[in-house]
């Protein structure tokens, strides 16, 4: 007889304990318990009750507005978070900005396999990850406001290298979400297009002493579930919750369901029309340019560089690369939007802390990012700016350890309008704000760090191209058409080194046609010094 329990998400809501640490599974609006989050709220709005709970999660849970975690996010409601990205739940910000919370900012895949070293009772996940950044005890610890006094982030030594200890947590709830459950209470991913951390997340609660509670679409016969299916084992699950909703079973919080996110024959038919010829496609198209036949793994940023697939795919070569989304997905085309981290017919998908552990290990050939700021030392910051709070996420993670990394984005921002035509880029109206400043508001990429691991760094804009030498921040090509005092030098707040061999960025880059890649030697990053 199973021990599992049908329950009402009003019924799982009333579970929850004043002073519970709880686990949420979720990517954006993946694998969120949306019916269920919605009664924690409601019961705390009537009731004040439950109260002090300790939220922790690995990814940004959210939509940006209403939806996710901006349901905790109340004074009195939550005491402490211990999160991966915050910038899809912008109700916590002012919660942290004014101290009415405890919050941590930790990197997602430390968070997701914290998850699961917690379930199998190690007191710490160690780690290289983090060292140099603001999660570094040395700098903040990952703590982001002076109510946050607690230190969960240690520096260790191991044959005479340093390493972070992050300290794990035990879960008294775990908050998920599958498609189907049997009557055993075993979970069915059958719909979903990620598995995340979802196993991680019910073996640490269960091995803690605490309760697992999933959200599904429905209840079917035991032996309905091929076992080699089966996302998370009855003999994790307490109680499961039919949602009477499917608004809040949503594959993501963009698709009620699309089946082309989880299956591998989808012939997806890329579009005939060209990305405009503009600032962002220019930065993609020099970033593309790095790309040779000894780089096959790639992982994509969310913002400009996105649109690198767009220049493949335009030049022939898409077919030539295989990409990567930090919460699973290896292959197919990646989904934009609020079904970001999703991919049309993935090759495969895995959970999350195991492509962390790929991509902790080295395994990504290269690595595109957004540029936010980045200062003197090339440090980069692309997750705190003021009283607007938006976490690392994975790009901790992915900039520490791809082989190869290039930060893409804009050279100013706030207002930017460049022309490119003709072989040479004119700047119409220049940003408001500076991106090159003296020093960065919070360090999510050490430029110190990736000097002593001799990384291969450059920092791609539509008018510029700098490199992280040995020397320092490097700049090394500018755009045809630039006068580089007035539209450079001008524009930053410190004067980086120029090379003496400064070159113009190859015309083709703006022009408004193909640029003939696929058959030529590409620029590409064996050409870049190593540190």
């Amino acid at each position: 007889m199973s021990s599992v329990k049908i329950i009402s998400s009003k019924e799982a809501a009333s579970l929850l304990t004043d002073n519970a640490v709880v686990g949420l599974g979720g990517f954006i609006g993946v694998g969120v318990a949306e019916e269920i989050y919605k009664e924690v709220e409601n019961r705390f709005l009537e009731s004040q009750s439950p109260s002090n709970l300790t939220l922790i999660y690995a990814a940004g849970n959210g939509d940006g507005v209403d939806r996710g975690m901006n349901h905790y996010a109340h004074e009195g409601l939550v005491k402490r978070i211990i999160g991966g990205h915050m910038g899809l739940a912008p109700k916590f910000q002012p919660l942290v900005v004014n101290n009415k919370i405890e919050a941590y900012n930790l990197p997602q895949g430390v968070i997701s396999q914290m998850f699961r070293d917690g379930a199998a009772g190690k007191p710490r996940t160690i780690t290289h990850v983090g060292l140099g950044t603001f999660v570094d005890p040395d700098i903040d610890g990952g703590k982001l406001n002076t109510n946050t006094k607690d230190e969960i982030v240690e520096k260790v030594s191991f044959d005479g290298n340093p390493y972070l200890a992050y300290k794990t947590q035990k879960l008294d709830f775990a908050l998920l979400k599958g498609s189907v459950a049997d009557e055993n209470g075993n979970i069915s991913f059958e719909k979903e297009p990620l598995t995340l951390e979802i196993l991680s997340i019910a073996m640490n609660a269960r091995n803690s002493g605490g309760k697992v509670i999933v959200q599904v679409e429905k209840i079917v016969k035991n032996g309905s579930i091929d076992p080699k299916l089966v996302a998370i084992p009855g003999i994790l699950v307490d109680y499961v919750v039919i949602v009477e909703n499917m608004a809040n079973h949503m594959q993501t919080f963009g698709t009620q369901h699309n089946e082309d996110f989880y299956r591998g024959d989808v012939v997806h038919q890329q579009s005939d029309k060209k990305y405009p010829l503009n600032e962002r496609k220019v930065i993609a198209r020099r970033a593309a340019m790095l790309l040779n036949k000894d780089i096959k793994v790639l992982n994509y940023g969310i913002g400009v560089p996105e649109i690198i697939a767009n220049v493949l795919q335009e030049e022939g070569m898409n077919d030539q690369f295989t990409p990567t989304l930090e919460p699973g997905a290896i292959g197919g085309t990646a989904a934009g939007g609020l079904d970001f981290g999703c991919s049309i017919g993935p090759q495969a998908i895995i959970d999350q802390p195991y492509m962390f552990d790929y991509y902790d290990g080295g395994g990504i050939d290269a690595a595109f990012l957004g540029l936010a700021q980045c200062d003197v030392k090339g440090n980069i910051n692309v997750s705190k700016f003021g009283p607007k709070i938006a976490g690392c996420g994975g790009f901790i993670n992915i900039t520490q350890n791809a082989g190869q990394i290039a930060f893409c984005g804009t050279f100013t921002a706030g207002g930017l309008k460049v022309n490119a035509s003709n072989g040479t880029l004119e700047i119409l109206q220049e940003g408001k704000a500076k991106k090159f400043i003296e020093d960065v508001e919070q360090i999510t990429f050490s430029g110190d760090v990736a000097r002593e691991n001799q990384k291969k760094v450059m920092y791609i804009t539509e008018r510029a191209v700098f490199e992280l030498l040995p020397e320092g921040l490097t700049l090394t090509e500018i755009a045809p058409g630039i006068n580089i005092e007035r539209d450079i030098l001008a524009q930053m707040n410190f004067r980086p080194l120029i090379a003496k061999d400064l070159k113009l960025m190859d015309s083709r880059i703006f022009t408004d046609e193909p640029m003939g890649m696929k058959n030529e030697t590409p620029v590409d990053f064996s050409n870049i010094a190593a540190i």
